[in-house]
This record gives C-alpha cells, sequence and structure tokens, in this order.
C-alpha cells in the first residue's frame, strides 16, 4: 500500500476564469437549471420542526448522502464549506417525527395507495410492528417478542434457509461489519449489500487488474491531471460538491471528457451554489462529450488502444509508457494482439464513435503525463461490467497514469460508506480484509473464535430466485432479514420480486422508514424494526468514502421528534445473536462502537487507524494517497495485469434500440422530484435521438410503447442529445423492461441494459392482440393524459 500520506485540504484558486463561465447574465435566468437557493429554502422550511437538530446534523456529522465524505462542512480535499441539495434532501429522514398511529395502524390497502415517496413523508417508524398472514393491518409488538420471533424461525431453519441485505442509506462501517460478523456466527454467508446493484464490479475488475478493490487516487489528483475522463458517470448529479472539484482542476488546467450515450446536462453546465463565481455565471464543466452507444464502451477502449499501437508503428514510445510497462505491468503482447486482430469497422459499428474521433481522445490521452479515469454505473450495470473495467485499467496502464500525483483510477461512488459495506465483509464473497478463500476464512477463524460456514454464499439476485425454489430445497430461502432496501424499485423484473417477497416465511425489514416492499404479504409474517439513524448509533460511527477517507460522525444528541423505540442497527444484530445461539454470543457481544472499531482494526489490517477515531472531525485514509505507489501493485508478482476481452455482441436486431435506465433528481431509488431540474424531462420520458424520432414519425411529447419480450412501458417521447439508436428512461420506472436472472459473471450484478421495440401507442393497442405474444402486466396498464 501508499507510503505518502493524504496532504489534507488546500485552499482554491480565487481569482475568476470567465473562460469558464456559461454566460455572463447572472444566475442562468431564463436557461433549464437546478434552482439550489429556492430548494435550500424548501428544505429549510420542511426541517422547521426540528431546525436545530437538523443544523447539528449539517455542521457536526458526516454527509449520509453521496461517498465525498463531507465532515460537517468540511472535507479533505478543498478548504471552505460544502453543502449540497443530495445531502439536504437526505436530511428530512433524521429529523423528521414518527408516523401518525391511526395512519400506520390503517388498513393495508389504505397504505398500498401511497408510493414510495409519500410513505416516505409519513414519517419514521416508531415502534417494532407486525403484520401476520391474513391480517389487515400492522400490531405493535415489544422488541423482546420482535427478536423472539426471528431468532425462533431462525433455530427452525437451515441457515441456508436466510439471508441478510444492508443497502446504503448511511449505514456505518460498524453496522456492516457487525451484520457480517453474526451472519457467520449464525451460520450463513448469504449476506450481501447494495453495491451489488452498483459497483460490485469495480471491485472485482481492479481486483484482477492491479490487485486491489478501491479507488487508487484521490479527489485532489484531479488538480493535477492533463485530463479527467468521466465514464459514464454524472457525478455531478450523484454528487454535486465534486463539481467544485471539477471547477478547480479547470481553472489549474485540466481538460474534462465525459463519455455517455446521452449528453447530461449536468456534466455540460453547471452552476455551483458554494462557489460565488460559479453560483452567478455558471460553470462549462465538459470540454468535450463522446457519445458511445449503450454497451460500447469496450470497442470505443480497444480503438483507443488500436490508435496507440498505430502510433507506436511510427514512432516508438509515442503513445506507451514502455519503461513503466516493463517494470510494472504483464500481458502487454497478448493485449496488443487481441486489439490488433479487431477490425476499425467492427469497433467503429459497436462503439458508435468515428475512427477520427477515436483518434482524437487517444492523441489527447498520449499527450497528457497526468490523467485521473473516474466511472460509474454507466460501466458497472452491464453483463460485461467486469470486462468494461478491465478495459479502463488497460488505458491507464499502458498510459502509467497509475500510483502517483495526478494520475489514477476512480470508481465514482455514489452512497457514503458503501466502500465500506464489502471491506467490513457484508458480501459473500469476502470476508474482513480479503476474499472469502481458505487462508482468510483461517485468519478470520482466529480473530472471530468461532468456525465460519465453508459453503459460498448467495447474492441478492440469487437470493430473491431462491425464494421461490421447491419446498424440500435445501437452499430455499425461509426468512429474509433486510435492513433498508426496496428490491420492488432496485431490482429487475419487479413483479417477480413482489411474488417472491410474498412466498416467504417471515420478512424483516429494519429500516427508518416505510417503504413499498414492506407492505407485501409474507407467508407467516412482516416484521418491522425502527433503526436509528447514522447520527442517532450509540457512541457515533465511521464511514468510507470514494478515496478511502474513514470520517467519524459523532453521535448527535438533540433530537427533538426522537423515536423512543428505535435502536442502533448493530445492537439489534447483537440482541439477535444472543437469542439464537445464547451459548456462544459472548463472541459478538460487543458493548460499544469503540469496541467494534477496535476489533476492525485487527480484522482488517487496510483499517489500523479506525481504532483511534473518537471525536468529530477525526479521520485516516487507508492505504495512503495513492494505492499501487510507484506503479507497485498489490498482486502476487507485484505488477498490474492487462486483460484482453471480447467486444460484446448485444444480439440487438436491425430495429431495435438499446435502452439503458438514468437517475433524475434522486438518491438511489428515493424520488425528490418528479420533473428532472437538468432536462425538463419527467419520469415517464423516453429520452430519444432527434433522428430516431423522426425516423419513426414520432414527436415531443406522443405517447409510445416501448417493450420486449420481458416488459411494457408506456412513456412520451423526449427528444434528446442521446446517441442514435440508443434509448433513455428512469430507475425504476424503466425496471419491468429488465428480466430477472442476467447476472456479471465475475461480480454478480444485474444487467440494466437490454435491447427493446419502440412504437406508437395507439398502433402498439391496436395490434396487441394478434401480433405480440408477451403476456399482459395489468399493473403497467396506465393511462397518460
Amino acid at each position: 500500500m501508499g507510503e505518502t500520506k493524504h496532504q489534507g485540504p488546500i485552499h482554491h484558486k480565487m481569482m475568476p476564469q470567465p473562460k469558464h463561465w456559461v454566460s455572463p447574465i447572472p444566475f442562468g435566468l431564463g436557461k433549464i437549471k437546478p434552482h439550489h437557493f429556492r430548494d435550500t429554502m424548501k428544505i429549510a422550511l420542511d426541517n422547521k420542526d426540528n431546525f436545530r437538530y437538523a443544523t447539528k446534523i449539517i455542521t457536526q456529522g458526516v454527509c449520509d448522502g453521496c461517498a465525498l465524505g463531507v465532515s460537517g462542512l468540511k472535507d479533505q480535499t478543498l478548504k471552505g464549506p460544502h453543502m449540497c441539495t443530495t445531502r439536504l434532501n437526505v436530511l428530512r429522514l433524521n429529523t423528521q417525527p414518527a408516523i401518525e398511529e391511526e395512519i400506520l395502524h390503517a388498513d393495508i390497502d389504505e397504505l398500498r395507495k401511497y408510493d414510495s415517496t409519500e410513505l416516505r413523508k409519513l414519517g419514521r417508524i416508531p415502534y417494532p410492528l407486525i403484520r401476520r398472514k391474513g391480517e389487515r393491518r400492522f400490531s405493535r409488538l415489544t422488541w423482546d417478542d420482535a427478536m423472539d420471533m426471528i431468532a425462533d424461525k431462525m433455530k427452525e431453519l437451515d441457515p441456508k434457509q436466510y439471508a441478510f441485505y444492508l443497502t446504503s442509506r448511511g449505514i456505518t462501517n460498524e453496522s456492516y461489519y457487525v451484520a457480517a460478523k453474526v451472519s457467520r456466527f449464525l451460520g450463513t454467508n448469504h449476506i450481501d449489500n447494495a453495491s451489488r446493484i452498483c459497483h460490485s464490479p469495480s471491485k472485482t475488475a481492479l481486483k484482477r487488474s492491479v490487485g486491489v478493490g478501491a479507488s487508487t487516487s484521490n479527489y485532489q489528483d484531479w488538480f493535477e491531471a492533463d485530463v479527467l475522463l468521466f465514464w459514464g458517470s454524472v457525478a455531478s448529479n450523484a454528487s454535486p460538491v465534486s463539481t467544485k472539484y471539477m471547477l478547480e482542476a479547470k481553472k489549474r488546467g485540466a481538460k474534462i471528457i465525459v463519455v455517455n450515450p446521452y449528453k447530461e446536462p449536468a456534466m455540460d453546465k453547471y452552476w455551483i451554489p458554494s462557489n460565488a463565481e460559479s453560483a452567478i455565471f455558471g460553470t462549462k464543466l465538459a470540454d468535450d462529450f463522446f457519445q458511445v452507444n449503450i454497451g460500447g464502451d469496450i470497442a470505443f477502449m480497444h480503438g483507443i488502444m488500436k490508435q496507440w499501437f498505430e502510433m507506436e508503428e511510427k514512432e516508438h514510445g509515442s503513445a506507451v509508457n514502455h519503461q513503466f510497462i516493463e517494470e510494472h505491468v504483464n500481458g502487454y503482447d497478448k493485449l496488443k494482439e487481441a486489439v490488433q486482430s479487431q477490425s476499425w469497422e467492427e469497433i467503429v459499428k459497436s462503439s458508435g464513435i468515428s475512427r477520427e474521433r477515436i483518434a482524437e481522445l487517444a492523441v489527447l490521452l498520449a499527450n497528457s503525463k497526468n490523467a485521473v479515469y473516474a466511472w460509474a454505473l454507466g460501466l458497472t450495470m452491464h453483463a460485461f461490467a467486469t470486462d468494461n473495467i478491465s478495459q479502463v485499467a488497460n488505458l491507464a496502464l499502458l498510459r502509467g497514469h497509475l500510483g502517483r500525483k495526478g494520475a489514477g483510477l476512480m470508481p465514482f461512488r455514489g452512497h457514503s460508506s458503501v466502500q465500506g459495506s464489502g471491506e467490513m465483509g457484508a458480501d459473500p464473497f469476502v470476508l474482513p480484509g480479503g476474499a472469502f478463500d481458505e487462508k482468510n476464512i483461517d485468519r478470520m477463524e482466529k480473530v472471530w473464535g468461532f468456525e465460519i460456514p465453508k459453503w459460498q454464499g448467495d447474492i441478492v439476485g440469487v437470493t430473491l430466485e431462491n425464494i421461490v425454489l421447491p419446498e424440500d430445497h435445501e437452499r430455499k430461502v425461509k426468512l429474509y432479514y433486510m435492513s433498508g432496501g426496496n428490491f420492488l424499485e432496485t431490482m429487475p423484473d419487479p413483479n417477480f420480486v413482489e411474488k417472491a417477497l410474498s412466498e416467504l416465511e417471515i420478512r424483516v425489514h429494519q429500516d427508518i422508514i416505510l417503504n413499498t416492499s414492506t407492505l407485501v404479504d409474507a407467508k407467516e409474517a412482516v416484521i418491522v424494526l425502527p433503526a436509528k439513524t447514522r447520527y442517532e448509533q450509540d457512541g457515533g460511527g465511521t464511514s468510507t468514502s470514494t478515496e478511502r477517507m474513514v470520517y467519524f460522525s459523532p453521535e448527535i444528541t438533540g433530537n427533538k421528534n426522537q423515536v423512543e423505540e428505535a435502536r442502533s442497527e448493530w445492537k439489534i444484530y447483537v440482541d439477535l445473536a444472543k437469542r439464537v445461539k445464547p451459548e456462544t454470543a459472548h463472541l459478538v457481544d460487543f458493548k460499544s462502537g469503540q469496541e467494534i472499531r477496535d476489533e476492525i482494526a485487527k480484522a482488517n489490517t487496510d483499517y489500523d487507524g479506525i481504532q483511534h477515531l473518537k471525536k468529530r472531525g477525526d479521520v485516516f485514509q487507508w492505504g495512503g494517497a495513492w494505492l499501487c505507489e510507484g506503479g507497485v501493485c498489490p498482486t502476487p508478482d507485484g505488477k498490474g495485469n492487462l486483460i484482453p476481452v471480447e467486444i460484446p455482441d448485444l444480439g440487438k436486431k436491425e430495429e431495435q434500440f438499446i435502452l439503458t435506465t438514468r437517475r433524475g433528481k434522486q438518491f438511489n431509488s428515493m424520488i425528490y422530484k418528479e420533473t428532472d431540474p437538468f432536462n425538463n424531462s419527467e419520469r415517464y420520458d423516453v429520452l430519444m435521438n432527434p433522428e430516431d424520432a423522426k425516423e419513426k414519425r414520432m414527436v415531443e411529447g406522443e405517447n409510445i410503447v416501448v417493450h420486449n419480450g420481458f416488459g411494457v412501458f408506456q412513456g412520451k417521447v423526449k427528444c434528446a442529445d442521446i446517441a442514435k439508436g440508443n434509448l433513455g428512461v428512469h430507475f425504476p420506472e424503466g425496471n419491468f423492461l429488465l428480466p430477472r436472472g442476467r447476472y456479471e459473471k465475475y461480480a454478480g450484478i444485474p444487467d440494466y441494459n437490454i435491447t427493446v421495440y419502440v412504437e406508437k401507442a395507439d398502433r402498439y393497442n391496436a395490434k396487441k392482440d394478434t401480433k405480440y405474444y408477451e403476456k399482459r402486466i395489468e399493473d403497467l396498464e396506465m393511462e397518460i393524459s
């Protein structure tokens, strides 16, 4: 791991640079853009009943929104205060009062009239609840009765028949760690987390390419880079404070390149509210957009490499860093042979980018001493995602853009401490400090003092499928224990997911608020447990940012709307263990957050330092400023590996489109605005290239049907700057078009892209009974006025 320590926050350049302004007209008047100040005032009003506590969270807590890692109003990148609407939107989860009893205990069909946004706004879960088979409403339960029911069921079942899942809504490293330990203590390896549906392939790809499953660089490296490349990432929407870093990088000379099928307006122009210059005049973020086809990223990267190899034939060293490769990289000749065997015709067709444009980016990167490669869900949510990201690593390795200031590989995480989830072992493929392999199992058995089950646990998607296995199957999941999450709105094929959830014998929802999945029936009982928020966690808690900074967030007192019966998540897991296995439960009996951090430091040696985080502002970065420092990778031979892959065939027919899902103004599946403030698109709008619309004789706002053999989506045409032959719909609304059971072969992420047909709504509905064979899904038959 790296020797060099992070230098801490630096001053940003004060001098205005008009060349980066969007317009001299102040505050973007007349333009389609978010209204940050207006939104902030609205959020302040929403929290007026608990304003003092809300202020304490903002000024003392570590952000439970994105994974940038802002502590109070400060971070480790730039000096000065940092604030964004993502954080403010999540704020109400922590300040709101409990749900009113007459609503909470209403008939279940009354509750089912609310969507997830409306359920969220009802307030917090006040006390343990149960709804048994056949019951029409939730009734109150004592904690003892609730935990005994769960424990008694677990004692009845084979450990392969129950599973745990943890989402990323502000859950701390301590809770991830205790959940990981308790699940193994109880005998199950079925434990998974929210990174399975966002960044799990980043970890698998980086492990095989450079030996680490985390960002090798930090945000300050953006300021030293010649090129900052965002691949399939809308960083400005997911993590708005990152726009301050982008502006600083541009002021210091970096070029920002965005590779994405849709020219996302938020990556084009942005008004940064906490920077006076940008708040008034706006900032042009991207210097160039490369609008690649959905699924065409591998071909595009192969085109860049092919161009480099052609440049090398003319002049040795003009594109490839031979010294770095000789000293630090394996597999050069095999990669070169694989890339050169591909034709330009194949590369251009798959990528959708012309040879001339590919050459432009290839030359820019070849002439760049420093480059940071950042990516997000546009690369990870594919059936070949690990291969996607291995090709990004290939680019960095060929140029020597690794392990030093101004260069590196950065999986751009979307949620606070989701980086820590796998590092704490809340993942079927890992244990703290390493993989789920014989060597690490032996090591962790010594740390934990009990035997770890040796069978391979299942990922979340397979766990859901296992619920509907035959009754006598040894892996039929009968109890699912979920800390947060709403699979109805995050997984493909929501109809199947609802069926699976309803076939569980007992389903446990440990959460702050209700969501639509909480209201689904179960064969025996649905049990709901009220969790404390991050800021109420006994003894405080830690979270890990994208750049591997581990921040301490203190317990914040003074909540006027305190939910008296809510409990810290790690404490609930400890309580469960005591009830299932009382004889040996002393092995998992943590008395304080400090005890957990002391053990984490031993269980995952990268985290040696977490035990010293005790007060507000405490932070350390595991691995140092750069992983693979000096080009030395933590692989068996210390070298990075170039990985040759095939260009994937998406099986797209001539008349089909490739569809992907995108986020609007939302935090994962939690929607905060029905209309996207960056492009005015509504939740059922279908982003379509104007030329495609013209060829289909479709016009803006026209009702259309997007369909395939898996589902039907009824929406409206929204002409947008998206690559021809590609469509964009919102997540989770578009998930009905996605099939279950298609997983990335290495990381197990579901595939969130699919081939589809598009037709005018009247034509589709007229011919539906005679022409189409897919079954009609009543829930999706909706009127569009």
